[in-house]
């Protein structure tokens, strides 16, 4: 099983990024798939959930309206598109996966337990 992150970098206050999880070894329609962001200085938090099979996707509320999560199950790869991003979305972000198969996204916001298999994270810097 292996998640890899790509297409962070820095960009300026109002733009835009879209990030990627490319997976393998594992049936991506078959599990929930979430992003999660450290800043420096703080704790891991969960700021979306596409969930397995529907595709229901769900937000922290620090990103609701300016985030979309989407997945691909063709590609294997789950994006992440952020817009009108703010200095304080700077963070290392990461894509995880649910433990367990068929199963939706908890409380993926308040707690990164139920996920597992991290990728090295793509760092995304918001700054004039």
């Amino acid at each position: 099983v292996q998640l890899v992150e790509s297409g962070g970098g820095l960009v300026q206050p109002g733009g835009s990024l879209k990030l990627s999880c490319a997976t393998s070894g594992f049936t991506l329609n078959y599990y929930s798939i979430a992003w999660f962001r450290q800043a420096p200085g703080k704790e891991r938090e969960g700021i979306s959930c596409s969930k397995a099979v529907d595709g229901t996707t769900y937000y922290a509320d620090s990103v609701k309206d300016r985030f979309t999560i989407s997945r691909d199950n063709a590609k294997n790869t789950v994006y992440l598109q952020m817009n009108n991003l703010k200095p304080e979305d700077t963070a290392v972000y990461y894509c995880a996966k649910r433990y367990t198969s068929l199963s939706g996204c908890g409380t993926f916001s308040d707690t990164e337990r139920d996920f597992g298999s991290w990728g090295q994270g793509t760092q995304v810097t918001v700054s004039s």
